[in-house]
């Protein structure tokens, strides 16, 4: 009777154990297919923001009594400074999450070595890089949208709409690179709290 119920506490310690093995697979899985996704998605609003550019004829006129002249005009992302910072720091968020994925391959799912902890404190910066570009794009944005008369500047995606069109693409898709980044930054933090 004695060796029932030790045979049984055994099997149900070891059905624990293999439980927990496989949360930790599962986890792990879980946070490479994550670091995948922030790969792709920063390189992808990279690209977007970095291919964009449209060329239009605006009419000037340079005195009323004469008729406009036409002039070719592009748009482009280096022409500001706020979009050139946006692929820049999708760029590097892009390079952070190939080496991210490689070291966390190699890190084999251990979780107190310098290593993760290091990935986790960069985890935390590639969110704030990628908010603060995800910000300045997003405003240049608003105002190329919208315009600003106190200091007469006018709207210019009625002119250039699929240049802005782009422009909300890019910063769409690397706002959700950046949330997957945040939800590393949670993963990492509940399994501290787990193991405590």
């Amino acid at each position: 009777m004695e060796m029932e119920q030790m045979n049984k506490v055994v099997g149900d310690e070891e059905k624990e154990r293999d439980v927990k093995v496989g949360m930790k697979r599962k986890l792990r899985y879980t946070e490479l297919y994550i670091r995948w996704l922030t790969l792709i998605l920063s390189l992808a609003a990279a690209i977007i923001l970095g291919l964009d550019t449209q060329t239009k004829v605006v009419p000037i006129t340079l005195v009323s009594t004469l008729p406009p002249i036409n002039v070719p005009v592009t748009a482009k992302y280096h022409y500001l400074s706020a979009f050139t910072y946006f692929v820049v720091a999708n760029a590097i968020a892009c390079s952070y999450g190939g080496v991210s994925l490689i070291l966390t391959l190699a890190n084999k799912g251990r979780k107190n070595g310098c290593l993760a902890k290091a990935i986790i404190m960069l985890d935390l910066i590639m969110v704030a890089v990628l908010a603060s570009a995800n910000g300045a794009a997003a405003a240049v944005g608003y105002i190329g949208h919208e315009g600003n008369k106190h200091v007469r500047w006018n709207k210019v995606c009625n002119v250039f709409g699929r240049f802005c069109n782009q422009v909300l693409a890019a910063v769409g898709v690397s706002l959700l690179g950046s949330l997957l980044f945040i939800f590393l930054v949670m993963l990492a933090v509940l399994n501290v709290q787990n193991k405590h």
